[in-house]
């Protein structure tokens, strides 16, 4: 998995990292949630379903790769079939293609989970027996 981020950005490119997941999992939910009111027919439906599990996993920082690329794919999709503004739709679309690319920084669960590890290996010293 960890073959799959660039870094794990701390300081100040962790904390746009985690902007940017923020803000597109907010938007993601808060549009999905209101489409779903709406009432819409099954195929909008199933997703924004979609986009709101790639939503909660972004904010998450849980499986980045997966998620930024569910949320490209349907912001394309939604583009495509021409459901939505298509500025917002290209912003979040691009904003989840950088994030899948970047990967999602050092505030994340994945960086807790597979984020490169330190190791203090100590100097070895002869015994006396």
């Amino acid at each position: 998995m960890r073959r799959l981020f660039s870094s794990f950005a701390d300081g100040w490119p962790g904390v746009a990292l985690l902007g940017m997941r923020l803000v597109a999992g907010l938007v993601l939910i808060a549009r999905g949630v209101a489409t779903l009111r709406a009432g819409a027919p099954f195929e909008a439906a199933s997703a924004e379903i979609v986009a709101i599990i790639a939503g909660l996993l972004l904010i998450a920082g849980l499986w980045t790769p997966v998620s930024g690329s569910a949320l490209a794919l349907v912001q394309m999709w939604s583009l495509l079939m021409r459901r939505s503004d298509p500025w917002a739709g290209i912003l979040l679309g691009t904003l989840g293609a950088a994030l899948a690319l970047l990967g999602p920084g050092a505030w994340s669960i994945d960086a807790r989970r597979f984020g490169w590890k330190r190791m203090d290996i100590r100097e070895r010293t002869p015994s006396s027996h």
